[in-house]
């Protein structure tokens, strides 16, 4: 990733990004403290421990839902932010809002409410998914989250999983979160085999990296050079993945989202975190030896 590519990239987060991805941005690439993201953090926070507000932003509802309690956990686990208080205070509210499967719905219907993408729309008593269920299971287990919810979530788990393959990149990057940090390793392993059985034998994957409309190439799977997805990649398909990220890069120096959005400003919110999200990526392969191009 070179300087002037940084450079364009920083000059859009300034003018377009949302406060907590500004923040972000700093933290990441300009030596920022970690403070002032775990504060616009909370604002995101309601008082009953879970996270709304749009923190998720294709769906404009201020109440707690379980997709933005999962970007929260992803958020704190990019600053290693899992000391927080916020913490368990989001576990107790993930345990009050679980079924009585021990999972959590995709979304809660109070969605419906407010401006939403299509993709959003509840039907009333959702049942439990494992999108989000098991990637917030996932980091919990990851960062070793002491609470009686984790044990419940992890048996829900456990039991979608034996009752069928999931499909489709929102359903199986939650489940390999899930089966990554697993402590039964030779049950998660066999899971881990099932889907790349899967993967390798379906069109999942975009191969055509100038495919387009809402398609997942190689990098979207594979976004860091490590864990499970890299694996399913040779070092060429990777190689061409990055350089198609890198001159993804629009003239305004953010980077584009492949779906549509509620609104121009929801957009941009989104704009902010792709951003940082491939210039993480690009900088983490460029660490191993593969970078894209200037």
């Amino acid at each position: 990733m070179t300087q002037r590519r940084l450079e364009r990239a920083r000059d859009f987060i300034w003018r377009n990004a949302r406060l907590i991805d500004r923040h972000l941005f700093a933290y990441l690439f300009d030596d920022g403290p970690r403070g002032p993201i775990l504060a616009a953090l909370r604002a995101y926070r309601n008082p009953d421990g879970g996270f709304g507000n749009a923190l998720e932003p294709d769906k404009r509802c201020p109440d707690s839902q379980p997709v933005d309690g999962e970007v929260a956990l992803w958020l704190l686990d990019l600053i290693d932010g899992f000391a927080d208080p916020m913490i368990p205070e989001l576990c107790d509210w993930l345990g009050r809002t679980s079924t009585d499967s021990g999972g959590l719905p995709f979304a809660l219907e109070s969605v419906n409410d407010y401006p939403h993408a299509p993709w959003w729309e509840v039907p009333a008593g959702p049942p439990a998914s494992l999108n989000p269920t098991a990637a917030i299971i996932g980091l919990l287990t990851k960062h070793r989250v002491d609470h009686p919810w984790v044990e419940r979530g992890t048996e829900f788990c456990w039991r979608a999983l034996e009752a069928g393959q999931p499909t489709g990149f929102h359903n199986l990057m939650p489940v390999i979160t899930f089966l990554e940090y697993a402590h039964d390793r030779a049950r998660a392993e066999r899971g881990l085999e099932q889907i790349r059985a899967h993967l390798l034998s379906s069109d999942e994957i975009e191969r055509d990296l100038q495919a387009k409309g809402y398609v997942h190439p190689p990098l979207d799977w594979a976004p860091a050079p490590r864990g499970f997805s890299y694996r399913l990649f040779r070092r060429d398909e990777l190689a061409a993945g990055l350089e198609a990220l890198a001159e993804a890069q629009c003239d305004d120096g953010g980077w584009p989202i492949k779906w549509p959005t509620v609104s121009t400003a929801v957009e941009l919110e989104w704009r902010g975190r792709v951003t940082i999200n491939a210039l993480l990526t690009l900088r983490a392969y460029a660490e191993v030896g593969l970078p894209g191009p200037g």
